[in-house]
């Protein structure tokens, strides 16, 4: 890492790192190392799901490190299965024990649940009694559309500090990523450089931006690879990245992005390569299992 990580400010004056480091897929197995190398490496915003079933190798890896807790900004999500008040406890009390933590610094919804948003709307009730107890610094939601959205912010008191959401430059989502802006909810990027174009099952046909020559003009311009002139894009649209890998090259080169910068103009070339085709599956066919 060649320059100090720069801190993102969320809607309660949370500071939050403006580059992170994500664990969806990684198996649990190769979890811990992985995360041992990215904290080794200057990440200090770790993203987990209790979905992933990785959250306990998380945590070790976390224990190991000898980082103050205070300079580590920990995040993990309420999976659907768990949605409701009550049960949004017993599940947050589950991912602390796993992690080996006593309190989070931000607790997100997995997703929205459109065949039943008033579980949805309880879960979120009782995350913001989660943060009115002091157990999470800042709350929000992932994979929420503008009109979920909207309807959770007429229902409920605290306006999520975060959206996290599918976003690289070949879907680049502009109307939520306004959305959030108009409301003071950071748009934290999941994918941002678009890795769900490439491992996932329903990305037949989808494009890698890795290898659009836009990208790679400006990698080659700048002596940066692909992926980190992506990430760049990502921290100067004021979004929040969570990169993933289990490669130690990639872990390194990801977070070094803070010796450059793009032209307003190289911004825009990339925003424009925008396609609006969703890598993966939609989010909003998710049910309970």
């Amino acid at each position: 890492m060649t320059a100090v990580m720069p801190m993102l400010t969320l809607n309660n004056d949370t500071a939050i790192p403006a580059v992170g480091f994500g664990v969806y897929r990684n198996p649990p197995a190769r979890t811990t190392v992985s995360v041992e190398t990215a904290l080794a490496n200057g990440y200090r915003l770790i993203d987990t799901a209790a979905a992933y079933q990785n959250e306990a190798e998380v945590g070790s890896a976390l224990s190991q490190s000898g980082i103050d807790r205070a300079e580590l900004f920990i995040t993990t999500k309420l999976w659907v299965d768990d949605y409701g008040y009550d049960s949004a406890f017993r599940a947050f009390d589950a991912s602390l024990a796993k992690l080996g933590l006593d309190s989070l610094d931000l607790y997100l919804l997995h997703q929205p649940l459109p065949s039943d948003f008033d579980a949805t709307v309880a879960a979120y009730q009782a995350l913001q009694t989660l943060y009115e107890q002091g157990r999470v610094r800042a709350i929000g939601v992932s994979n929420f559309e503008t009109a979920q959205l909207a309807e959770l912010l007429a229902r409920t008191d605290v306006v999520p500090a975060v959206n996290q959401i599918q976003v690289h430059p070949y879907f680049s989502e502009p109307e939520i990523r306004a959305f959030n802006l108009e409301h003071g909810i950071l748009t934290e990027a999941w994918s941002p450089i678009g890795g769900v174009n490439r491992y996932s099952s329903d990305a037949a046909g989808t494009k890698d931006p890795l290898q659009d020559p836009v990208i790679t003009a400006l990698a080659a311009k700048y002596h940066k690879t692909p992926a980190q002139v992506i990430l760049r894009w990502d921290i100067q649209l004021g979004i929040c990245a969570i990169p993933k890998s289990v490669t130690p090259k990639r872990i390194a080169e990801n977070i070094d992005i803070f010796d450059f910068a793009l032209t307003a103009a190289e911004v825009s070339d990339i925003s424009a390569l925008d396609t609006g085709v969703r890598g993966g599956p939609d989010p909003q066919d998710i049910v309970r299992s």
